[in-house]
C-alpha cells in the first residue's frame, strides 16, 4: 500500500472536493441576512461621509469605508408614503398611485392651480383621477411576502405609511412600539416627538435578529427620526448648540442631535451583528426616504428639498455593505433607485419575482460585485398632484400670478446618463440639466441640447403610455382668467 505524505493527501483531498464542487455546482450557499434601515427626512448632505462637519454620523461613515457608496440613490419619490410603497413593491408611483401622505393636493392655493387635481373640500370635479392615501393595495406583492418564499422570516420594525395591512411580516411594531404581533396590521401611531423611540426600536431589532441567527431574515428597521415635530434628548441638544458657536453657517442643534440618535441606532445594529458572527453574510443596507426638508437643513449643492424633484428632494444618502461580495469603500455613481430593491433582492436570494404584478427596477447583484451595469439607465418620477410649501421652500411659481408656491406640481422627470429632464405639466415646459458637470441643477439646457431635450420628451411619453400615468387635463375655473 502506497502512503501519500499527510500534505499531499490534503491536497488531494482537497483537489476531489473542488472537482465535486464544479461538476455538482457546489454546495448552497447560505443565504444572506438582509438589512435595510431607513431615516426619515434625511439629506443626501446630512452626513459625513459626504462632507458633513457640524452632523456627527461615525457609525455611518465606518458603513460606507465598509462597503459602497450609492451617490446617486434615489427613493423613487420626493416624499415619504410614495417612496415607501415603490421600496416595498418594486414599483414606480403610477402603478401603486401613492403619490403624497396625505393622498390629495395640499399647500398653496386651490385657486392658484392650472388643473384640477384630487383635493380636500372640492367638489367631486376636482378628483379627475385615483390617488391612494397613505395606502398599498394588500394585492400587491411586497419584499416580506417575496422574501417568506425563500424561507426567510421577516420583521417591520417602526414607521409604516402605506395602509393598515401587514404585507406579511412576521413581526411588526404595531402603533410605532416595540409591541410584536403576528399576521396583521393596526392604526399606526405617530412618533416624530418621542425621544426614546429610536432606541425601543433598536432593542426590538437586535432582539429580532438575536432570536433568528440561525435562519436567514429580512429586517425593515424603519426611524421616525429625522421629520418634524423634532425632539431630542437635552444632553444632545446642549452639545450641538455648544458646538455651533465654534461652526460657521446655519444648523439646528435639535435636528443635528436627531441626526446622531439615527446613527448611534445603526452603530448598535452593525456592533450586533459582530457580536452573533452574523456581519460577512449580512446585506446591511442604510437609506433615506426622501431629501432633507429645506429651511430645516441644507441640502447644498443640491438644488431644492424634500416634495421638489430637484436633485435635493429625491437625491438621498445610501451605503450598502456585504464583506462576503462588496468590496471595501466603494464608491458608485451609477443611478440607482428604491424600485430596485425587489429584483436585487429576488436575485440574491433565490427568490421567485412576483408574477401578479410588474417589478419596475433592475437586480443590483451584478453592481455589488463590481461588474459593469448599462452606461444610460432611464429613470423616472411621476407626481400629478400640487405640493405647496411655506415662506424659504417654495421652488416654483403659481402659473397664474408667478408668486412662488410650489414645493411641486403635475410633472415627470426623466433621467438618462448624466441628463436629467422635467417636464411641467403646470407650465407646458420643461427644464434640461446635466447633472454630471451641474450638481446644483443651475444651468437649464433646454434651449442649446434641443436634441437631447427631444429625446427625453420621447422618452417620457413612452412610459407615462406604458405605466398608464395620470396627467391633469380638466382646466381649474376657479384660476383667475380660465
Amino acid at each position: 500500500m502506497i502512503r501519500f505524505p499527510s500534505i499531499l493527501r490534503m491536497a488531494f483531498s482537497f483537489t476531489v472536493m473542488l472537482m465535486l464542487v464544479q461538476c455538482t455546482g457546489g454546495p448552497e450557499l447560505k443565504k444572506p441576512n438582509i438589512i435595510v434601515i431607513l431615516a426619515d427626512d434625511l439629506g443626501w448632505a446630512d452626513v459625513g461621509y459626504n462632507g458633513a462637519e457640524y452632523y456627527e454620523t461615525p457609525n455611518l461613515d465606518r458603513l460606507a469605508s465598509q462597503g459602497m457608496v450609492l451617490s446617486r440613490f434615489y427613493p423613487s419619490a420626493a416624499n415619504c408614503s410614495p417612496s415607501r410603497a415603490c421600496l416595498m413593491t418594486g414599483m414606480y408611483s403610477p402603478r401603486h398611485s401613492v403619490y403624497l401622505p396625505q393622498g390629495f393636493s395640499r399647500g398653496g392655493e386651490v385657486s392658484s392651480m392650472r388643473w384640477k387635481t384630487p383635493a380636500r373640500d372640492q367638489d367631486s370635479s376636482f378628483f379627475t383621477f385615483p390617488v391612494s392615501i397613505n395606502t398599498v393595495d394588500p394585492s400587491f406583492v411586497s419584499l416580506a411576502e417575496m422574501l417568506k418564499g425563500a424561507g426567510y422570516v421577516s420583521a417591520r420594525l417602526g414607521k409604516w405609511h402605506i395602509g393598515d395591512d401587514n404585507q406579511g411580516f412576521d413581526v411588526n411594531s404595531s402603533n410605532g412600539i416595540p409591541r410584536f404581533t403576528s399576521n396583521r396590521g393596526g392604526e399606526e401611531g405617530r412618533f416624530y416627538d418621542d425621544t426614546a423611540v429610536a432606541e425601543r426600536l433598536t432593542d426590538a431589532a437586535m432582539d429580532f435578529i438575536g432570536e433568528n441567527r440561525d435562519r436567514p431574515f429580512f429586517l425593515y428597521l424603519s426611524h421616525w427620526e429625522v421629520h418634524t415635530p423634532m425632539r431630542a434628548r437635552r444632553d444632545r441638544i446642549g452639545y450641538y448648540e455648544k458646538k455651533l458657536e465654534s461652526t460657521d453657517g446655519v444648523y439646528n442643534p435639535v435636528y443635528a442631535a436627531e441626526v446622531e440618535q439615527v446613527d448611534l441606532s445603526l452603530g448598535r445594529i452593525m456592533n450586533r451583528l459582530e457580536e452573533l458572527g452574523l456581519a460577512r453574510n449580512t446585506l446591511l443596507i442604510f437609506t433615506s426616504d426622501n431629501g432633507g426638508l429645506s429651511g430645516l437643513t441644507n441640502n447644498a449643492p443640491l438644488r431644492a428639498g424634500k416634495g421638489s424633484f430637484y436633485e435635493g428632494g429625491i437625491r438621498v444618502p445610501c451605503v450598502i455593505r456585504w464583506p462576503d461580495v462588496i468590496r471595501e469603500g466603494r464608491v458608485s455613481d451609477f443611478p440607482v433607485s428604491g424600485i430596485d430593491f425587489m429584483p436585487s433582492f429576488a436575485e440574491i436570494t433565490g427568490a421567485e419575482l412576483p408574477a401578479s404584478q410588474p417589478v419596475d427596477g433592475i437586480s443590483l447583484l451584478p453592481l455589488l460585485r463590481g461588474e459593469a451595469l448599462e452606461e444610460d439607465r432611464t429613470l423616472f418620477f411621476h407626481f400629478p398632484l400640487y405640493l405647496g410649501g411655506s415662506r424659504g421652500i417654495s421652488f416654483l411659481p403659481a402659473y397664474d400670478s408667478g408668486e412662488l408656491m410650489w414645493r411641486a406640481v403635475p410633472s415627470t422627470t426623466v433621467m438618462k446618463g448624466p441628463w436629467k429632464l422635467i417636464y411641467y405639466y403646470e407650465y407646458d415646459s420643461y427644464e434640461l440639466f446635466n447633472l454630471e458637470k451641474d450638481i446644483s441643477e443651475q444651468h437649464d439646457l433646454s434651449q442649446l441640447e434641443t436634441k437631447v431635450a427631444e429625446e427625453l420628451l420621447g422618452e417620457i411619453r413612452k412610459w407615462c403610455s406604458q405605466v398608464e400615468a395620470p396627467i391633469p387635463v380638466v382646466p381649474n375655473e376657479i384660476l383667475s382668467g380660465n
